[in-house]
């Protein structure tokens, strides 16, 4: 080269196969090659053979770094190695902030190797294919606190993480607290974890488990570990992250009122705070949550097992054909394509002349009312309150009068009087399936949307909601 130079090379994670031939011939044409001496082993048949080679040991970077520009200014061409890419936490970033504080006109050139993570991405399938991001574990140059604070930020802004220098003989508890994190903040324990230990050499290993079994006792700092994204899967011991080409080529039929649900949906999972929850009451809990963007819903909404399952097979068998409201307005939101699909009548009797008479006579409620009238005629129909708690006690009173024997009761009246006291009447009926948003809250739109739920719980494990939009 005409000028002093410094060639600041990444040879790749250790097999000759994967070092670029700009590397190698820039090794060849180096006058010194200067870096670990662990290294050299997989450079070696390449150097030239008037060639100086200085190595030296761990945590010598910046006497490496000293001793290129001392050569480099006697004119020689100078090569810096680094494993994997010498610009991910490799030499390159020393080498360039030196030239800035000797003010040296020695060129720098940085070439681009096989880093690490990208070796074990290729050895795990593909675990890479969407937004990702880096972060080594070691506290030597950054403060713990600064790197809690990424891990945090990975974790939730759902990107593929890679770990470098995931633990060493003093830093022993680090991926255990950023294992802790990523499940503290949302990561499903079923997101997939793939491990390489000397990934591209001899004594490679390569491990795929899940966040949940993932064991930090079985790393060390020759592993890169990769922690997958929502999306991410194992599949035939494969790790792979999609980039979406398949959900766009199955998603072309569907509408948009449809797609931006299922978009919605996807973002309600990603920031629910308990993830290992069954998926009959996940499927009526995501439906709550985007009907009223309230996540306190995690806490309000209570559904006995299997109830959105078992109201499901109901209707889908015919075995129930009616659903009951209290106010016209719960029934509306019931979606009609459901009900035509499932040949389901839903009903409310507010407005029925026989309940307006009735309420008068007997100095009820119209709801109270209507509910006596639909008992008499639908006892086993599904019973939906979304605004009523007169409408819900009632119910409740027949009951235990033996009057009605409904398939299935949505307890959701929404207020201040009454309200909590007619949810509290509806739980001991422990043998017909309930959903009940405990506390004051509630409303016609949130009963009718987990209606919706019920009839389309066909949907909740593919997480494709919206059919009858």
């Amino acid at each position: 080269m005409s000028k002093p130079t410094i060639i600041v090379a990444g040879i790749g994670p250790g097999n000759p196969e994967d070092i670029t031939p700009a590397v190698l011939h820039a090794v060849q044409q180096s006058d010194v090659i200067i870096g670990y001496h662990y290294y050299f082993q997989f450079i070696h048949d390449y150097v030239s053979p008037g060639a100086e080679c200085i190595d030296t040991g761990m945590k010598r970077e910046r006497v490496r770094a000293e001793q290129a520009f001392d050569l480099a200014e006697q004119g020689k061409t100078v090569c810096v190695i680094s494993s994997g890419d010498a610009g991910i936490y490799g030499m390159a970033p020393l080498i360039y902030e030196m030239k800035r504080e000797r003010n040296s006109e020695v060129e720098v050139i940085s070439l681009p190797g096989v880093s690490a993570f990208q070796k074990a991405a290729s050895l795990l399938g593909a675990p890479i294919g969407h937004d990702m991001c880096i972060i080594s574990l070691s506290d030597l140059m950054t403060p713990w606190e600064v790197i809690e604070k990424r891990i945090i930020a990975a974790a939730m802004g759902d990107f593929v993480t890679a770990i470098y220098n995931p633990k060493s003989e003093g830093r022993y508890w680090q991926l255990y607290r950023l294992k802790e994190i990523f499940l503290r903040e949302g990561k499903s324990a079923d997101t997939p974890v793939g491990y390489v230990r000397q990934a591209g050499r001899e004594e490679q290993n390569i491990h795929l488990t899940t966040l949940g079994e993932f064991n930090p006792e079985d790393i060390d700092m020759f592993t890169v570990v990769l922690i997958g994204n929502s999306q991410s899967y194992s599949w035939n011991h494969t790790f792979i992250t999609p980039r979406g080409y398949y959900r766009q080529a199955t998603e072309t039929n569907t509408g948009i009122g449809q797609d931006i649900m299922i978009r919605s949906f996807k973002t309600i999972d990603q920031e629910l705070k308990n993830k290992n929850i069954p998926l009959d009451h996940k499927w009526a809990l995501l439906h709550a949550i985007h009907t009223t963007a309230d996540f306190d819903m995690e806490n309000l909404l209570y559904t006995d097992t299997n109830a959105v399952a078992t109201l499901y097979q109901a209707f889908n068998e015919g075995r129930v054909k009616t659903i009951i409201t209290d106010v016209t307005m719960a029934a509306s939101g019931i979606r009609k394509g459901a009900l035509t699909r499932l040949g389901i009548e839903a009903k409310c009797y507010l407005n029925d002349e026989r309940a307006m008479a009735l309420a008068k006579e007997k100095g009820i409620t119209r709801t109270q009312a209507g509910i006596r009238l639909a008992v008499a005629e639908h006892p086993d129909a599904l019973y939906v309150f979304g605004n009523a708690p007169t409408a819900l006690m009632e119910l409740c009173d027949l009951i235990r009068k033996k009057k009605a024997n409904p398939a299935g009761i949505i307890a959701a009246p929404v207020g201040f009087v009454h309200v909590q006291e007619s949810k509290h009447m509806t739980k001991p009926f422990i043998h017909i399936p309930k959903l009940i948003v405990e506390g004051r809250k509630g409303g016609s739109n949130l009963a009718a949307t987990l209606v919706n739920s019920i009839l389309t719980y066909d949907d909740a494990e593919q997480l494709r909601p919206g059919r009858d939009v």
